[in-house]
């Protein structure tokens, strides 16, 4: 359960919500001015349409927002637990969180592992809700910080040598990833520090085509490069039974697949 002193944040951002209602208020306002004051009917149809428009997204990403929530619909929560059931590692090492945002993720392998020291590293660009003291103020409150340190890298260039860690995870990073063109070198890259024998558990969009091409093929490239195990679920937005219909779009959460196994 979620510590009431942390602040884990959300994938769909809440400073989006003012412009959308806001927005979505002004539209239909504007439109009422227009038909009773202007009599432009015309105009004052469109207004009030594409006021409507911005205000039904606005609830439905609301809605979404609430879903994902720690402490509410849970959904960031259980998604990292589905990741962390298929880290097979006894815990005891190192592990490296990629692209760790607020720090959920090396919070609960933290706790899932507690012989473990644990390294989570982002990016922390200025578009995203999550910051470095942020993670860790999230790891003393949850009792810990002793173990996990927190560092700024680019996880297409992970600033460690080959073979550092005895396990690495990742969630919903590697597709957002900029300076990398080909988003499977992203997961190459992830290997890399991978010890021999260590183990990874990776969710991303793994099953868009255009992120990653066909993953079967992938996976044998993996195992033809000297990855010794090897495995892959696509399309798990359509198997988890806790991802509810609406936020299985396009807009959303679309392709999701995880990509697990030992190095």
């Amino acid at each position: 359960m979620m510590n009431t002193q942390t602040n884990y944040g959300n994938w769909v951002p809440e400073k989006m919500f003012p412009p959308l209602f806001g927005g979505g208020a002004v539209l239909l306002a504007a439109g009422l001015a227009c038909g009773i004051g202007l009599h432009k009917t015309v105009l004052a149809v469109v207004l009030a349409v594409l006021g409507i428009i911005l205000l039904a997204y606005g609830a439905y990403m609301y809605r979404c927002h609430e879903e994902f929530a720690f402490g509410k619909g849970n959904m960031m929560a259980k998604v990292h637990e589905h990741l962390v059931q298929h880290l097979d590692w006894d815990g005891k090492g190192k592990l490296l969180d990629i692209g760790c945002g607020a720090g959920a993720l090396t919070v609960r392998c933290a706790k899932a592992f507690p012989e473990a020291q644990l390294t989570g590293m982002d990016y922390w660009g200025a578009e995203w809700n999550y910051a470095k003291d942020q993670c860790e103020r999230n790891a003393k409150a949850e009792g810990v910080a002793d173990r996990i340190t927190f560092e700024k890298g680019d996880a297409a260039h992970l600033a460690y040598p080959d073979e550092s860690f005895d396990a690495a995870v990742s969630n919903f990073v590697f597709h957002e990833v900029r300076t990398a063109k080909d988003k499977r070198d992203v997961v190459r890259e992830a290997l890399r520090v991978v010890k021999k024998g260590g183990t990874f558990s990776f969710q991303d969009m793994f099953s868009q085509k255009g992120l990653y091409g066909d993953m079967d093929e992938f996976v044998k490239q993996l195992q033809a490069e000297g990855i010794t195990e090897v495995h892959f679920i696509g399309n798990l937005e359509q198997k988890l039974d806790f991802v509810p219909g609406y936020v299985r779009t396009p807009w959303m959460i679309s392709g999701m697949g995880i990509l697990y196994g030992r190095k």
